[in-house]
């Protein structure tokens, strides 16, 4: 367990009460501001003084009890004295409580403060009570230690509130909090929290640094939820909504799931969804814009956008776990100025996005790609390839055989596009590529295999077959009767076609090209009778459009496989 910050140190910035110093033990003495007009903070005035100062104070008053020893009982006469008839609440202006110390429970229950409120470098020796409280201007606990629970369900804050550094020794209650500005939690402790929400939040959530030390539902709807360097000692499941996601450098020490929340959030005690009114006009879903960094073993994704997400510096990313309704970048869609030629749709990563876009020669070769935000390093075609190698085993081990393709796809046009590879490999991509989309492009396949077998049956009309199929002929010399009669059978040798090419063209030739054809593409001999130029043009097809055959089978056979 964490321990509350030392008090502290040296005399403070404000004129201070001094009360309790001792030249040798304590020379600062009691480091409570002093109340104005007199030389001893709310904490040790004399009593007569105290109730004047009480007395004196109205809803809505400025206080500042900065570095004062709160007792419970002083604590509940300051807010009685700041009670609002109308609302039977407490109700403070601004208030400047850094460096206080609350011991028993400090109850802030229903109370509004209408300025700033500060409790910087605070310390709830007991229960911090904060349910309901409205903060109209910026909330700070920064640095604060709660050895309490801390309670701050249906709070409101108007401004931005920040909890850098904060010690949470006991629970953490933000069940129904609204925060329309930001809620800063960077290298805050959540040392027993279970549950850290339900809340809402109209603007960013800051996680950075914060470690989490038991097992942890974590549940948020807001517009930016950064966990770079978050510390995760165990389990961790975070429910999100509307939220844009960084996961740099996250330290995950057991599994963590991240999933998106497809319905609103409830307020626990009385069951009702929270009001996501910050939040109107956006899209519910959950978009991860970065795991670098991040050791992907205990990482698992549920419907998550992944189009903007930064996978370079993740290691172990072929276990990552994608599940549920997962969606990657994908080719552009338009033809751009490329017509009439076009991306093939797929699944891609961020990564090949920002480097088609920075090695593009011209404006119009990068048209419909994502371009690179100014932080993104740059990659070279084999980092790009590795993190497509290691994603589509990720898919491949789920199960997800058909988008795991697009990334076999991804990788292979890294490859194809890496200079640092041999000509020669990288020359049978390209062929690869051209005829069957490196066995994942059926309709491409189909096309050359029509081409290949069109081009055939040309060259069987016009050249191939002969003019007329040869009859054999069988000869021999007469015998007297009673003797072994001797024959011999010839065929002769194919007539070449002679005349005009058209008129070479008939239906009886064609018909007799076609189930040549037919028959090479499933690696069969027709017995047809051919020149030598078909006899050739028949062992080429023979095979070549088996192949072909074969890489349609393969691109529908990657696209219906389970």
């Amino acid at each position: 367990m964490s321990t509350p910050l030392p008090p502290m140190p040296g005399a403070p910035s404000w004129p201070h009460c001094a009360h309790g110093a001792d030249p040798v033990a304590d020379p600062v003495g009691c480091r409570g501001i002093q109340v104005t007009g007199h030389t001893a903070c709310l904490a040790h005035l004399a009593a007569t003084d105290r109730d004047a100062y009480l007395n004196g104070l109205t809803p809505g008053t400025d206080i500042d009890h900065r570095g004062t020893p709160f007792t419970e009982d002083l604590l509940n006469r300051l807010l009685t004295a700041l009670h609002d008839p109308t609302t039977g609440e407490p109700h403070i202006g601004a208030a400047w409580f850094d460096w206080a110390t609350f011991t028993g429970t400090a109850w802030f229950v229903g109370a509004t403060f209408t300025g700033d409120a500060k409790f910087g470098r605070v310390t709830f020796a007991g229960d911090a009570k904060f349910a309901g409280a409205a903060f109209t201007g910026d909330a700070g606990f920064a640095g604060a230690t709660f050895a309490g629970d801390a309670g701050f369900a249906g709070a409101i804050f108007t401004g931005d509130a920040k909890f850098a550094g904060a010690i949470f020794t006991g629970d953490a209650r933000f069940a129904g909090a609204i925060f329309t500005g930001d809620a800063g939690f960077a290298g805050a402790r959540f040392e027993t929290v279970s549950r850290l929400g339900p809340l809402v939040c109209g603007a960013r959530v800051v996680l950075d640094g914060a470690v989490f030390g038991q097992p942890v539902t974590v549940e948020m709807a807001a517009r930016e939820v950064s966990c770079a360097r978050t510390r995760w000692i165990s389990t961790a499941t975070l429910h999100l909504r509307y939220a844009e996601v960084d996961l740099r450098d996250a330290i995950l020490e057991y599994p963590v799931v991240v999933a998106a929340r497809p319905d609103p959030f409830s307020f626990h005690r009385s069951g009702s969804p929270l009001s996501e009114a910050e939040l109107s006009g956006r899209e519910p879903g959950v978009r991860l814009t970065s795991v670098g960094g991040v050791d992907a073993a205990h990482l698992a994704l549920h419907t998550i956008d992944l189009s903007m997400c930064r996978f370079a510096g993740a290691v172990h990313l072929d276990q990552l776990r994608v599940d549920g309704w997962c969606t990657f970048a994908t080719t552009p869609t338009d033809r751009g100025r490329r017509f009439p030629w076009r991306w093939s749709r797929r699944n891609t990563l961020a990564e090949e996005h920002h480097w088609r876009v920075r090695t593009a020669r011209r404006p119009a070769r990068a048209h419909g790609w994502t371009a690179p935000p100014s932080d993104a390093p740059e990659l070279r075609p084999a980092a790009v390839a590795a993190l497509y190698r290691q994603i589509r085993k990720s898919l491949e081990d789920g199960k997800n055989e058909p988008d795991a393709a697009d990334f076999y796809y991804g990788e292979c046009e890294m490859r194809r596009h890496d200079t640092f590879r041999s000509r020669g490999e990288r020359m049978l991509l390209t062929a690869y590529w051209a005829l069957s989309g490196y066995g994942l492009r059926a309709t491409r396949a189909l096309a050359w295999l029509g081409a290949a077998m069109t081009a055939t049956i040309a060259v069987m009309v016009l050249w191939g077959l002969p003019v007329d199929d040869p009859k054999p002929t069988t000869t021999g010399r007469q015998a007297a009767v009673g003797q072994q009669v001797t024959l011999t059978t010839d065929t002769p040798d194919p007539v070449n076609p002679t005349g005009p090419l058209p008129d070479r063209v008939t239906g009886e030739r064609f018909e007799k090209a076609l189930r040549v054809v037919i028959n090479s593409v499933v690696f069969r001999s027709s017995g047809q009778d051919l020149t030598t130029t078909g006899t050739y043009a028949e062992m080429t097809s023979r095979l070549a459009e088996p192949v072909l055959l074969g890489l349609v089978v393969l691109a529908v056979r990657s696209r219906v496989k389970r």
